[in-house]
């Protein structure tokens, strides 16, 4: 049974508005796309938003909707976000801008010269070529006494902008960098240049040792957030970012060697149902998934507690999306 919460038009619920009723079409696939996530038992929220319209918002177990969830490392996607914000404002001058200018007083001392040489780009794609602080490294990273100088203190192990090495160390430098220029901390960022505008609240989350605010990770947002950030993606119309920074985050600049995603400037890149998409990806589940062309955006929440490999659940997400999602809105 489809709940009160699940199917809205316009903003308000259809039961509560009795001269709105859904055709057919959207009833059907409102139900294919509730069964479908309803039966992946790591899944804990779907909102999709269709041309403007939330036509579904239901949380099917774990915590409510109206409490702000971990989306782990769709977090990343937002501080490319904020990193889009910077040069729009002329804080940055543009993509290629280097570490060692940007923020000098992050380069550990005596560290390979290739540190500074580090450009924003090379931060935003992970493609600085430093060994990971992902992974099995994640919890002696953070541990660490300096996460930004324990990031860069690493080896490299390929040159930077040559393939992707998915490391959160990567956005953490890029977090604390935008701090180091902008005189912003990457909490008021987020609050000032995205929060605010789309009417969003944004909760403090996890700081470093030095106070910097995690690039990357531990943030929480409402479901309903998600859709907002996604939605302002779609429409892409300069208010809050520039079309150009948002056109530049759609094109592939290199490729994951798990999942087989593109990757733009903080997102994943691929195609479902024939349509092209932009993905944030959390551990666990999360994903807020931006198909523009389709003016869908798709937001899930699942348990953070769990992980969600590239060939087990993030698959299921995939096919949840490609499958039970996409299709069934297209009919509409």
């Amino acid at each position: 049974m489809i709940s009160r919460r699940v199917f809205t038009v316009g903003g308000a619920s259809v039961l509560a508005a009795p001269c709105i009723r859904p055709t057919s079409a959207q009833s059907s696939a409102v139900a294919t796309m509730s069964s479908a996530a309803s039966a992946l038992e790591q899944l804990h929220s779907l909102s999709v938003l269709v041309r403007g319209e939330t036509v579904v918002s239901t949380a099917f177990r774990g915590p409510p909707l109206a409490r702000p969830a971990p989306i782990k490392s769709v977090s990343k996607s937002l501080v490319a976000l904020c990193l889009g914000a910077a040069i729009d404002r002329g804080i940055i001058a543009d993509i290629g801008s280097r570490l060692g200018d940007v923020a000098p007083s992050l380069i550990p001392r005596g560290s390979d010269p290739r540190v500074a040489g580090l450009t924003m780009a090379d931060l935003v794609t992970m493609q600085t070529g430093l060994e990971r602080t992902s992974g099995a490294n994640y919890g002696d990273w953070v541990a660490s006494q300096n996460w930004v100088e324990n990031a860069l203190s690493r080896s490299f192990v390929a040159e930077p902008g040559q393939g992707m090495l998915y490391s959160t160390g990567s956005f953490h430098v890029l977090g604390a960098a935008l701090a180091e220029v902008s005189g912003l901390s990457l909490l008021q960022m987020m609050r000032t240049w995205i929060g605010t505008p789309l009417g969003i609240d944004v909760p403090a989350w996890t700081r470093d040792p030095q106070g910097y605010y995690l690039g990357g990770n531990e943030m929480a947002l409402r479901p309903a957030d998600l859709l907002k950030i996604g939605a302002m993606m779609v429409r892409n119309d300069g208010t809050v970012l520039s079309k150009d920074w948002l056109t530049s985050s759609y094109i592939p600049r290199t490729r994951s060697r798990w999942s087989g995603l593109g990757y733009g400037y903080g997102w994943f890149l691929g195609r479902a149902d024939g349509a092209e998409f932009a993905l944030g990806r959390g551990y666990g589940g999360q994903i807020l998934c931006v198909v523009p062309e389709r003016q869908t955006v798709i937001a899930i929440t699942s348990d953070a507690t769990r992980p969600a490999r590239s060939g087990g659940y993030f698959s299921d997400l995939m096919l949840l999306i490609s499958r039970d999602i996409l299709p069934p809105l297209r009919a509409t």
